[in-house]
């Protein structure tokens, strides 16, 4: 089944994509929360003209995107969690409290587009994906310490 996402879906595709899903994915899932349409005819003849004439937002949006991207090249983080007398965490550092660092240093960035490649259960280096943009990406190193 072939549909037309209305909005960023994880592990999916991007706003205005044309994605193939299995029919129930699609018709009990995206299309009744408003995520998707199905893709008609008519239905993507609306969408190139619509991209057609946002092209020029886009642009403005990847470029936002990028120069965000410039900035957030040279920061690292340092998160102080309770660690254990031989060095592991006591839970695990996650996207929420990278995000929360980046906040504090003046960076508005969602959890959700903070990608952790590996489980962080130790003290060390790390280095975490933030998606900008479905085109811009850019590494943030961070270092786990204990408190």
């Amino acid at each position: 089944m072939e549909i037309i996402l209305k909005e960023d879906v994880a592990n999916l595709g991007y706003k205005n994509d044309i994605v193939t899903v299995k029919s129930g994915y699609g018709r009990n899932y995206l299309i009744p929360t408003g995520k998707a349409v199905i893709a008609s005819p008519s239905a993507k003849k609306m969408l190139a003209e619509d991209l057609k004439q946002r092209a020029h937002k886009l642009e403005k949006i990847k470029k936002d995107a990028e120069e965000l991207a410039a900035k957030l090249e040279g920061v690292s983080l340092t998160i102080a969690t309770k660690v254990s007398s031989t060095g592991t965490i006591f839970g695990s550092v996650g996207n929420i409290q990278i995000a929360e660092k980046l906040s504090k240093l003046g960076f508005e960035i969602d959890r959700k587009t903070i990608v952790v490649k590996d489980a962080v259960k130790e003290v060390g280096s790390y280095k975490a994906v933030v998606k900008l943009h479905k085109e811009v990406s850019v590494e943030v190193a961070f270092e786990v310490v204990a408190e």
